[in-house]
């Protein structure tokens, strides 16, 4: 099942259930207490729960009817990094005093995380995301976001793009919150995944494609079994002394890196795919000094 939160032509914002480029909008009146998509997201029974709240009244819609909208409203956003071999080496590449701790970092039982995002820093589907104005080395990092609910339960699935400014990280390992946070800084979307059963991993690719000027600059991709870390894994290291009093999205780190002399710039498109979520397309936007 896949969930998507979505703004109709009149303005209004609702839950939907996807299905074969379909919506059926979810009547959230019928259950007290259930007023957004993260209310679903956190019931016990979040895909029987989403079947029930169906509106029998309402014909289903083209997903093109709509505007797909980031699939969250007051969770946190969390990442985590260096969580495959081919991030530990970029890292390691880029860092001009720390490469030691991203090689140890691989290896070490604790993984790395971090704060990414609040709501308000998160673009959608189609909505820009942003290299920052004093960064000369900006990349998208494509991965699967994983989401958690505030008891630490893993309710879905969705595609993330943790853009990160390289060259502000790489001088100094400390200056990570300012390479990493700011505004439009996360994409999300764009739907929510409720599985039936676990993802293959091995079997379940990530694709990477950055378009300017109309051609293809750059395409990667890997798939979930490069991972080194396991999903329930993160979330009990993120969960450790750690309330997520509204839930959260978890980046799970990167495992395609465009090369050293490729950085973002105004106006590129990256679209990132995978397998059974679909794509989250977001242009790119070049912050002007001073914002």
């Amino acid at each position: 099942m896949k969930l998507a939160k979505v703004r109709l032509a009149d303005g209004s914002v609702h839950a939907a259930q996807l299905d074969d480029g379909k919506l059926r909008l979810l009547d959230l009146h019928q259950v007290e207490g259930v007023r957004c998509l993260m209310d679903i997201l956190h019931a016990p029974d979040p895909k029987g729960l989403a079947r029930y709240l169906v509106d029998p009244k309402t014909s289903p819609i083209a997903v093109g009817e709509v505007t797909l909208l980031a699939p969250i409203d007051r969770q946190e956003v969390w990442a985590a990094g260096v969580t495959y071999k081919r991030s530990q080496v970029a890292r390691m590449e880029e860092s001009e005093s720390g490469a030691s701790h991203y090689d140890k970092v691989y290896t070490a039982p604790r993984p790395e995380l971090f704060f990414k995002a609040t709501p308000h820093r998160v673009s959608g589907p189609g909505e820009p995301l942003r290299v920052r104005a004093d960064s000369r080395w900006s990349v998208p990092e494509p991965e699967l976001a994983l989401v958690v609910s505030p008891t630490g339960a893993l309710v879905g699935f969705t595609i993330g793009n943790d853009m990160s400014a390289r060259d502000i990280e790489g001088e100094n390992p400390l200056y990570l919150p300012q390479a990493k946070v700011y505004n439009q800084c996360c994409g999300l979307g764009p739907c929510i995944l409720l599985p039936e059963q676990p993802l293959n991993r091995a079997q379940t690719r990530i694709l990477l494609d950055i378009t300017r000027g109309g051609q293809i600059v750059f395409h990667g991709e890997t798939d979930l079994g490069q991972m080194k870390r396991e999903f329930e894994e993160l979330i009990g290291w993120l969960t450790r002394d750690n309330d997520l009093v509204t839930g959260a999205f978890l980046l799970t780190g990167t495992g395609i890196v465009p090369p050293d002399d490729f950085t973002l710039v105004d106006g590129d498109v990256v679209a990132i795919t995978i397998d059974g979520i679909g794509t989250l397309t977001n242009p790119i936007v070049q912050a002007a000094s001073g914002e």
